[in-house]
């Protein structure tokens, strides 16, 4: 049998040792296969952690969570939305997963900014929804709405977020991919030159190599030609910068040199 873990960067595939989703019979090894049990968020905003208990995700209220374990009151499984593995708390699920017809489009609505609604709104109101399939058309414009919330590693909602949580959602809201990590935001679409970026091009500065972190760079998106914007730690939270001072901060700081890419 061939073991395609070797293949493949860990926690990508919803396996372990000893148990694995049922679709990886035969491709991985596992004292047991099971299938996977559809789920869904039924809470504003609910966190994922890893096996050594570091926030690594959050579910947002409506999205979709793959379970293929539970032990002590949590969850172990997949986040459909981003793929993202790791533990929830049991109670801030709810059975099945219903399909979506609208999308909260409002940053200040009881539910966080893309936030998935099937039937019940959990009291948002019509005008903060948007159907499924009506997106909107600059992500910068969508992360501008957020500037000043707060930042928080492992975060990826209106109401606190990550740098790559920040262009996640910007990009979900404007109806395309979004990946989780840093180092997938910075292989979407094309290349662009530095001298050529413009508005609304994500930048990732790929992490140090060999940190003790879980996070894989840092990501922003271009305001203008000279500006980014992005959530950080060290401004607090959704602030503008100029992208010379970010590049030369984070360079310092032995991250590599910026990456445009146009999606």
């Amino acid at each position: 049998m061939t073991d395609v873990l070797d293949l493949i960067p860990p926690g990508a595939l919803l396996a372990r040792p000893d148990l694995a989703e049922q679709a990886l019979e035969g491709l991985v090894r596992a004292q047991a296969y099971r299938a996977v049990e559809p789920m869904h968020c039924r809470v504003a905003v609910a966190d994922l952690w890893s096996d050594d208990d570091a926030r690594i995700d959050q579910l947002l209220f409506g999205e979709a969570f793959d379970v293929l374990d539970r032990r002590d009151g949590r969850a172990w499984g997949r986040a459909r939305r981003d793929g993202v593995i790791g533990w929830v708390v049991l109670d801030s699920l709810a059975a099945g997963a219903p399909l979506p017809t609208r999308r909260v489009a409002s940053v200040d609505a009881a539910l966080p900014l893309n936030a998935l609604v099937a039937v019940d709104a959990a009291g948002v109101a019509d005008d903060a929804l948007e159907p499924i399939g009506a997106f909107e058309t600059d992500p910068a414009a969508v992360a501008e709405r957020l500037l000043g919330r707060p930042h928080a590693l492992g975060a990826r909602s209106s109401i606190e977020t990550d740098c790559a949580g920040l262009v996640q959602q910007a990009l979900l809201a404007c109806g395309r991919p979004g990946p989780r990590r840093s180092h997938d935001q910075a292989d979407l679409g094309q290349a662009v030159q530095a001298a050529n970026a413009r508005r609304g091009d994500i930048v990732v500065w790929l992490a140090p190599p060999g940190g003790a972190h879980d996070w894989t760079g840092h990501s922003a998106l271009m305001v203008d030609a000279e500006r980014v914007i992005h959530s950080t730690g060290a401004r607090g939270g959704v602030v503008i910068e100029p992208l010379a001072e970010v590049e030369a901060r984070l360079v310092a700081e032995g991250f590599a040199p910026a990456r445009f890419r146009r999606v």
